[in-house]
C-alpha cells in the first residue's frame, strides 16, 4: 500500500484541475475538543478563479476577483477554505495554485478511517458508515470544520485555530487508477463536460451520486 506524506505548499502549487487528482486516497485528520477524525478522501472538484488557467470558469466563487467571502482562496496553498452553502453546511476546500493566485479544490466525498464515533456525534442522521462524509456538506459536518471560524485554517502546519487543528496527507504515489467527468450540481456550461474536473476513486462507496446543475443538461445539448 502507497504511504502517506504530509501535504507541503510546493505539492499544492500547481492549479486546481492538476492538483485534485493527486488528493484521491489521501488523508484530511482535524482535531477538535469532541475528538479527532480521519478522513480518506474519495472524491474532489477542481475550481478556478479569475485569471487562472487557459479558461474562465464560471462555477467558481472566484471567477469575479478577489471578495471578503473568497479570500482564502487567493492566499497561500494548503489552507483550508471553508464556506457556508445552502446556509447551513460548512464546505471544505483546499486552496491550491501560487499565492495571489485563487484556486480551490473542494473536498466531495470520504471514507471515515478514524473517528467514527466523533463523526457520527455530528451526523447522527448517517445509518451507515458510507454516508457519514458522503457529499461535501456531510463531509464538513463529519469533520468539523465549521464556517466563519475555520475559514483559513492551515492545513500544512496544522496550526491551531478556533479550538481546531487540520492537517492534509496525500500519498507518495498517485492513484493510477481514478475516474473524471462534470462537476457535480453546478449551473450551466461549468456543469458540463466542458469541465471535466471532478475526480473520484472508481467504485468506491463514499462517492456522491452524479446530479446535474440548473441549466447544465441543456448546455451540454
Amino acid at each position: 500500500m502507497t504511504s502517506l506524506v504530509p501535504a507541503t505548499r510546493e505539492a499544492l502549487e500547481g492549479l486546481p484541475a492538476e492538483v485534485a487528482p493527486a488528493l484521491l486516497g489521501g488523508e484530511l485528520r482535524v482535531q477538535t475538543s469532541i475528538g479527532s477524525v480521519a478522513l480518506r478522501i474519495t472524491e474532489v472538484e477542481a475550481y478556478h478563479g479569475r485569471g487562472t488557467g487557459p479558461q474562465v470558469d464560471p462555477g467558481s466563487h472566484a471567477r469575479m476577483g478577489p471578495t471578503a467571502r473568497n479570500a482564502t482562496m487567493w492566499g497561500e496553498p494548503g489552507h483550508l477554505y471553508v464556506y457556508l452553502s445552502h446556509g447551513i453546511h460548512s464546505c471544505v476546500n483546499v486552496v491550491s495554485g501560487p499565492e495571489g493566485v485563487a484556486g480551490g479544490i473542494l473536498l466531495r466525498a470520504g471514507e471515515v478511517v478514524d473517528g467514527a464515533d466523533a463523526a457520527h456525534a455530528r451526523r447522527p442522521a448517517a445509518r451507515v458508515a458510507r454516508d457519514l462524509a458522503r457529499g461535501p456538506g456531510r463531509l464538513g459536518d463529519a469533520v468539523g470544520l465549521r464556517h466563519p471560524i475555520h475559514d483559513g485554517i492551515d492545513a500544512v502546519t496544522g496550526e491551531e485555530r478556533a479550538g481546531a487543528s487540520a492537517r492534509l496527507f496525500m500519498l507518495a504515489e498517485p492513484l493510477a487508477e481514478i475516474a473524471t467527468g462534470p462537476r457535480v450540481g453546478v449551473a450551466g456550461i461549468a456543469g458540463t463536460d466542458a469541465f471535466p474536473w471532478r475526480f473520484w476513486i472508481p467504485g468506491d462507496p463514499t462517492v456522491s451520486a452524479f446530479r446535474w446543475g440548473r441549466g447544465a443538461r441543456e448546455a451540454a445539448g
